[in-house]
Formats: structure tokens, sequence, C-alpha cells
């Protein structure tokens, strides 16, 4: 047997390969060993199998020999299923998810959860990830009631109200153990949920849903020993919170005020405030960009469109009322700055994330949203939306409370504001006339020259032409003139039939 290898996931999981065989000699010892393997885990004590007396009195007597071996093969059969498809499908046919949610019910019972616990979790993470069939068996079976279970368990909260959980300075942070079993329920929960965002849960699906947005404020708010864990526990908590039905995420906001809480208009904006230095941070390491951020990005869209004060706190810290427009607005190490680059960059999901939640903090006003962005940086989202046109009605989608409030201007706006340039959304440096000193016919001869250079370029099919329609979106040229032209005929047309009409009476 080779020297075992380490997965990069934390703790290491061990991978354990055989000697290689040729042809289907070697496919049958692979799929023997990976039947072996399975059969051993759940014949080891807290499978689906039964024990005899004789093997419950050996475990008594060596209960942590036991234990260490239960977690190695755990681990052996974390990596099988990972790698093999068979496996997987083994473990869907033989319903070993069913043991496998009865073994987590069994630990979290327990006063301290063994080493094993976190094993399993990650096993129900993996088959959870590959297998559609066991996610839906895993939410008919009670898996998000049992995963919340797990969740409080590990997180060890005392209960203020009914959805508030105790928290306060003197709340101890979360060990390195307890941090790691909590950032695999909640992989696992996102796996089983991430269907329901758009679904309009039931009365007890919600009061489940609820119980489950003040455990994840709690993952926000508390540190865990190791920095680093805790920016992983925040990056799955929002991504877990993106999966969540919207009208439930209401928890979030209803803890009362403390001394030194972040408020806007009454309520509680602490745990906005945490979302908001998250972001902030992601956007500052610039690594993986649409991995780390677009989560963060939607959380924060959908919840200014459905929360007022969420909106006005977030556009407080992002869009201050703008003063200094001698530069672009792209430029610049602020969060405004970084979100407007963003909104040009190469990835479609990370361009359309990042405008669309400054579209919602500008109340999808098209000319607010101009005046903050640059007509260059905002026609993106304007194209596809079909608001090139200018000031046009909001997305029949947009179901977000927006207030009738205009947007006051400072007064070093308003000292700057005819001289703005709304293309690049800064004041532009005065430039010389280049028709200066010519004459009427030169300027038109020199119109003519320009109109036989796009010409060119356009049968070329270097540039096309192109202009806004009657839906505010960009079309061909060509296809303007030929509506246009039909227009005109059908126009005609009725005009024609009139006149008949009117001669015969």
């Amino acid at each position: 047997m080779r020297t075992p290898r380490v997965m990069s996931a934390m703790p290491p999981v061990e991978i354990w390969t055989a000697s290689a065989g040729s042809g289907a000699t070697g496919r049958a010892s692979s799929k023997c060993t990976e039947a072996v393997l399975i059969r051993r885990l759940w014949s080891k004590g807290g499978g689906i199998a039964e024990r005899s007396q004789e093997e419950e009195e050996e475990e008594e007597e060596g209960s942590s020999g036991e234990e260490t071996q239960r977690k190695e093969a755990m681990k052996v059969l974390c990596n099988v299923v990972y790698n093999s498809t068979w496996a997987q499908e083994k473990f869907s046919a033989l319903r070993l998810m069913c043991g496998l949610i009865e073994c987590l019910s069994t630990s979290i019972s327990c006063s301290s959860p063994s080493s094993v616990q976190f094993y399993e979790l990650r096993l129900m993470f993996l088959i959870t990830a590959l297998r559609p069939e066991l996610r839906t068996q895993l939410h008919q079976e009670g898996g998000v009631s049992i995963l919340t279970a797990a969740l409080e368990s590990c997180l060890e909260v005392e209960w203020k109200e009914q959805y508030e959980c105790v928290l306060g300075p003197g709340t101890p942070p979360i060990s390195l153990e307890a941090s790691q079993r909590v950032i695999e329920i909640l992989k696992i929960l996102f796996n089983v949920t991430y269907s329901t965002h758009r679904q309009e849960p039931s009365e007890d699906d919600a009061a489940l849903y609820r119980h489950l947005v003040a455990l994840l404020r709690v993952c926000l708010m508390r540190k865990c020993t190791l920095s680093e864990d805790t920016d992983e526990l925040q990056g799955h908590t929002v991504n877990l919170l993106s999966a969540l039905p919207l009208q439930c995420l209401d928890v979030l906001l209803v803890v009362p005020l403390q001394p030194g809480s972040e408020q806007c208009h009454g309520v509680n904006m602490d745990c906005v405030h945490t979302l908001v230095q998250f972001m902030e941070r992601r956007l500052e390491s610039g690594d993986k960009i649409k991995e780390k951020v677009t989560p963060i990005l939607n959380l924060l869209t959908e919840s200014c469109r459905a929360h007022r004060e969420t909106r006005h706190y977030i556009r407080k810290h992002i869009l201050p009322p703008l003063r200094d427009v001698s530069q672009r607005p792209e430029e610049g190490s602020t969060v405004k700055s970084r979100l407007i680059r963003l909104m040009t960059h190469l990835d479609t999901d990370v361009k359309h994330c990042a405008a669309d939640l400054i579209f919602v903090l500008c109340k999808e006003n098209v000319s607010r949203f101009v005046k903050y962005t640059g007509y260059g940086n905002a026609a993106g989202l304007l194209a596809t939306r079909g608001l090139l046109g200018g000031q046009g009605p909001r997305t029949t989608s947009s179901d977000g409370q927006y207030s009738s409030d205009s947007d006051s201007d400072t007064e070093e706006y308003r000292q700057v504001k005819d001289r703005i340039n709304p293309v690049t959304g800064r004041v532009e440096e005065e430039q010389p006339d280049p028709m200066e000193g010519m004459t009427e016919d030169e300027k038109e001869e020199e119109a003519k020259r320009l109109i036989m250079l796009f010409n060119k370029l356009s049968t070329g099919n270097i540039i096309q032409p192109m202009g806004v329609d009657s839906e505010g979106k960009l079309v061909p040229m060509t296809g303007l003139r030929q509506n246009s032209l039909t227009e005109e005929r059908e126009s005609g047309s009725e005009n024609d039939g009139d006149t008949e009409e009117g001669e015969k009476n």
C-alpha cells in the first residue's frame, strides 16, 4: 500500500490508495474494497446494522479504540464517496442516508460529541452535494430540523426570547472543533435549502427557518478562536442566508437596541453592519471575486429591496452624498469605487451583482443611478433592463419598498453640477473647440468626411452603429430604420383606408 496522501480539508482526511490493477481486475478490486468499507462502517456501531450484546460489551471496554476505528473508517469512506461514482450510487441505493441521520440525531443528544461527528457531517455534506436525490431525501426526513438542532448544540446558545439568543461582550469565542462542525452543518443546510429561496414556506417551515436565522445571527456576531475560521464561518453563513426565504430574514433585525448598537430609524443594524464589514473585507482581498463576493452582494441587494431601514443604513455607508466629483466614480479605494469597478468586470454575474446593489440603493431610479456611477459604467445594467432611453418605469419584477423622497444634493455638488460629464461622472477639464476658426463650409466638409469614415467602418463590419428602440434596448441602426419604414407604411395604409371610407360616405 502506498503512503497516505492528505486532502486539503481541515482537519485532514486521509486517502489510502491500493496498488493499481489493470483492466477489469483493478476495477473489480476497487469496487470490492469500497463495498467492504461500507459494510464495515455500518456494522461498527452507529449505523443501520444491529449489534449483538457481546459487541456492546466489547465497545464499553474499549470505547476509545472503537471510536478511533470508526473515525478512520469514516475518513476513508468520505474519500471513497468523493472519488467514486459507484460508491455514491451504492450509498443512495442502500439508503445509507437513514443510518447517517440516525447517527447524527444520536450524537446531538450526547453531552459531549465524539470526534466522529465531524466526519459524519463531512460525509453528509459530500453525499448531498453529489447526489440530488439524497438532498431531497434528507429534506423530506426532517433534515433541516435535525441539522438546526445540531447547530444549536454546537453553538451552546442561551435563548433570551423566541428568536433572540444571548450575545454580549463576555460571550466566549467558538472553539476550533465546534467551528469546524458548525461550518459543515452550514454547508449541508445550504445543499438542502438552496432551492427554497423563492418559495413561499408553510407556517411550520417559516417558524423553523426563523429559528435557524436566529442561530445564523449568532454565527455572524460571534468570533472564533482563529480569525481565519471567523471569516470562513461568516462566509458560509452568508451563503445559507442567501438560500433561505427572504421573509424569514427579518429575524436579523428584530433584536432590541443595546447600548452601542448600530441603528437606523430605531431598528437594530448590528447584523447588517457585520455584513457590510464582511463585504468590505472580501472586496479588499480581491481573491476569487465570483465565489466570495457575489453571495454577499446578492444578499445585501435582496435585503435592501425588502427592508427600507436596511437600504437606508447601507446607502449611508456605500453611497454618501456626492461632494468631490473631480475623480471618476470608479477611481479610489472606497467601497463605492470598488463596486463601480466591478460593474465593468469581465464576468457577467459579477458585474450584474455589483450593478444591481447600487441600482437598488438608488431606488432603481435611472437618473440617480447615472449620477453616482456615470453613464459609461451604468450602460450595461440599463441595456439589460431596457432603460437606456433614460428615466423609465421600474422593472416588473421589482417589489422594493421605496419611498418617494428626493435625492438631496450637497452644496459642493450643486456648484459644479452643470460642468459634470454624464458619461464619465466627473468634472472634465475644458477642452478647446476642435472647430474653432473653421468656416461653415469647412465644418460641412468635415462632417461629410466623418460620415464617410463611419460608413466605411460599418460596411467592413469593424463597427456596428447601434440605437435605442422604443423599449429602451440597444438594437442595430438597420433594424431601427426597417421598423421606422414599417410603421410609416402601416400608418399610411390606415390613413388611406380612412380616406376611402370618407369618400364612400
